[in-house]
């Protein structure tokens, strides 16, 4: 069957021969605008993700596809997983004719919280990132998030006669999966070594438990990164891993930062 280009006779032109001898390694579409499924403990939920999608493109080739990348994403009609993202990679790269190529979605999903004491339930955002990459014949798929807490500083309780200064805290946690991680799991590595988790809505009782949960239990900046990381480095379902966390000062016009890579 002959398709509409070829029966109207309009020239490939990406597909012609370039003769600078320049390989590009990435070409592709980015901040792409488009829904993504992924599963949330238990469920499915639906963001509006930011999508970023490209492959390598040999010298002797003018030009990619960009068509067909907005196609791949057309097809996505299940949640992605560690499995079906590799798969649907691989799709990606076979249907772009590359060997090499990069996957990434940025996007927020929720998770139902209760409060400590009331057990008020809300939703809580957090920030979730997919990233897939084919290099050198070798894929790897790796998982973010981005994880609100709250963080009380040691020093100034230690000085102070009474009181202590304490911030909200964004824990920022990449691992290169070597088996699935729920979402949810990823979210507690962060959550559970902070002075303290934050929730959405909370009564006054709930308040009076996040306040003296943090100050019985103050991090450094430098106490919260090694934490969340000795926590990754007992994960076997882990490769390399990079965490972050950012300390959005209460007493200072500026954020105390640290960050740990395990290569």
């Amino acid at each position: 069957m002959t398709n509409l280009t070829d029966a109207l006779h309009i020239p490939d032109t990406q597909s012609a021969r370039d003769t600078r001898s320049v390989a590009i390694q990435r070409v592709g579409v980015k901040d792409v605008r488009y829904p993504l499924q992924l599963k949330v403990a238990g469920a499915v939920q639906t963001a509006a993700a930011r999508w970023s999608l490209d492959v390598a493109l040999p010298a002797e080739k003018k030009g990619t596809h960009m068509s067909r990348f907005v196609a791949w994403l057309d097809a996505l009609d299940a949640p992605l997983e560690l499995a079906s993202l590799r798969s649907r990679h691989a799709a990606m790269l076979d249907k772009l004719g590359a060997d090499e190529g990069r996957i990434e979605a940025a996007f927020s999903f929720f998770l139902r919280k209760r409060a400590p004491v009331s057990g008020l339930a809300s939703l809580l955002d957090y920030e979730g990132r997919w990233i897939a990459e084919t290099r050198a014949g070798a894929t790897s798929v790796w998982a973010e998030v981005g994880v609100p807490v709250k963080s009380l500083c040691p020093c100034s309780k230690e000085i102070s006669d009474y009181g202590a200064h304490n911030q909200r805290s964004l824990v920022t946690i990449r691992v290169e999966l070597l088996a699935p991680i729920e979402w949810h799991e990823l979210v507690r590595f962060a959550e559970d070594e902070a002075s303290s988790e934050i929730w959405p809505m909370l009564k006054r009782s709930d308040e009076k438990w996040v306040t003296e949960r943090a100050y019985e239990n103050p991090k450094f900046v430098e106490d919260l990164v090694r934490d969340v990381a000795l926590r990754l480095n007992g994960e076997p379902r882990v490769g390399r891993y990079c965490v972050e966390v950012e300390n959005f000062e209460s007493i200072h016009n500026h954020s105390a930062y640290a960050r740990i890579e395990r290569a």
